[in-house]
């Protein structure tokens, strides 16, 4: 340790009480952590990239500061997606500060890292307050039947108005207008859902039909149109 000759001159003045650091919620207990191996928990990270064009949604579940399961999950950047896969392979096994020094090619997925960091080493984790934490696979949990994640996607212009094109609840095949012309309900197929009725042996016909459901007013509309072509 090097140190100026104005420190070197000076006197010692000796530390008063040293308490270590805050103690922070962690899956159900107090921890006052000087170390990542003392920082566990599950939490969510959201990034960005410089234009804009793309986000990201990252998911670590993190055991005595170990990336113990992944999931991350983009929107409206193709390369994107590469990125992703790529950060889902090399993320487990990994320290949180590895992660967190670890280039994951997309700036949102670098963002979201920042985030999540953040988030669990002040002891604001999804899992703070749970006791041993929450079990590896919960991350599966986000995705719900069908293993796809949450996605909603609306266009709209001030001449033509709205068209919803995907809820959470799945790909939107009608929208229901009244006679004002308004939108009053909406038809959707379960394409998660679907598709693992199809894997599991169901003609597509059979597996398409069981899996649409509608919302609102639908069947007293006036009006029914396709989103997409109408």
């Amino acid at each position: 340790m090097n140190y100026s000759h104005e420190v070197e001159q000076m006197c010692i003045v000796k530390k008063g009480p040293h308490h270590g650091p805050a103690p922070i919620p962690e899956e159900g207990k107090w921890v006052k952590a000087t170390q990542i191996a003392d920082i566990s928990g599950l939490t969510h990270g959201v990034g960005w990239c410089a234009p804009q064009q793309g986000t990201c949604k990252l998911t670590l579940n993190i055991k005595e500061g170990v990336v113990e399961e992944a999931l991350v999950e983009t929107i409206g950047c193709s390369g994107m997606t590469h990125s992703a896969a790529m950060a889902a392979e090399i993320l487990p096994g990994k320290t949180l500060l590895e992660c967190l020094n670890t280039d994951l090619v997309c700036d949102a997925i670098n963002v979201a890292m920042r985030e999540l960091f953040l988030q669990i080493v002040y002891g604001r984790t999804q899992s703070a307050f749970s006791e041993d934490g929450l079990s590896i696979g919960a991350g599966l949990e986000d995705l719900g039947k069908g293993l796809r994640s949450q996605v909603g996607t609306m266009y709209s212009t001030k001449a033509k108005g709205v068209r919803f094109l995907e809820m959470a609840e799945g790909y939107v095949t009608k929208i229901a207008l009244d006679e004002d012309g308004e939108v009053i309900g909406y038809q959707f197929v379960r394409l998660g859902k679907m598709l693992e009725d199809i894997r599991h042996g169901m003609e597509p016909n059979e597996a398409y039909n069981k899996n649409i459901g509608q919302y609102g007013r639908f069947d007293s509309a006036a009006k029914y149109i396709d989103p997409r072509e109408e």
